[in-house]
């Protein structure tokens, strides 16, 4: 079956992407769960809004030094050290960071992740930072060896975050720029054969209106089952009454 425009009229109007977003996950995890041998398992993984969060009040105590006060402790006396004026200070908000993917652990290895299926939302596409992070994301990953996957279905926002990376880690895909064409699946591995450290992708443009490509599932250096994304996005369609 073709794939959809989740993101414009007909389909639009009829669920939203967030919903298939969320839907899709899991349907693909049901689909490893009959591919994955012994020792492995997959989990979805939903995360929406800042990772990151500090509770400030927590860090306060009567017994901390206030700014701009002395305390003698024995013969010293310790003072606050004053900052200089910071040369920049713009009203901005923290990055968010929008989750859709599964993760893949190997049991045998204390549940070592050794793979990563990253859904791109609009919200990863959307501002500078927001892009920059979750690049650096996908670039941290591979550097701990785990085999990455993007699939990117957002026609709305003109961005390859695929081509990105691959520029982010100084190996750029020659066959897709940064802003063309927006939707895409890819997947990609460092790898060390022998004496060589080689990072290895695979890339395919999407086209609404055709099919899904299979993608390679590395889970180690001689291990890769074949993730064929049609079936689970079928599945997502007909569990969402997506025609």
């Amino acid at each position: 079956m073709p794939l959809r425009d989740h993101f414009r009229p007909p389909v639009s109007k009829k669920a939203s992407w967030e919903g298939f977003h969320g839907m899709w996950p899991a349907n693909i995890v049901q689909q490893l769960r009959n591919q994955l041998p012994p020792g492995y398992v997959a989990e979805p993984r939903i995360h929406l809004g800042t990772l990151m969060e500090i509770d400030v009040g927590a860090l306060e105590s009567d017994d901390l030094p206030r700014a701009g006060v002395a305390h003698d402790h024995g013969d010293a006396v310790a003072t606050a050290w004053t900052a200089s004026t910071p040369v920049v200070a713009v009203e901005t908000d923290p990055p968010d960071e929008y989750e859709y993917e599964v993760r893949v652990f190997d049991l045998e290895r204390e549940r070592t992740l050794v793979a990563a299926i990253e859904l791109v939302s609009p919200a990863n596409k959307d501002r500078p930072e927001s892009r920059q992070a979750f690049v650096a994301k996908c670039a941290a990953l591979l550097r701990k060896g785990v085999a990455v996957s993007l699939v990117d279905l957002v026609t709305t926002r003109r961005f390859n975050l695929y081509a990105q990376l691959m520029e982010f880690i100084g190996h750029p895909d020659r066959s897709m720029s940064s802003e063309e064409p927006p939707i895409y699946a890819a997947s990609c591995r460092w790898v060390t054969k022998g004496t060589r450290a080689l990072l290895e992708a695979w890339s395919h443009t999407l086209v609404v209106g055709q099919p899904l490509p299979t993608l390679p599932l590395w889970l180690r250096e001689d291990l890769v089952l074949a993730l064929d994304l049609e079936p689970s996005y079928e599945q997502a369609c007909r569990d969402l009454w997506i025609t």
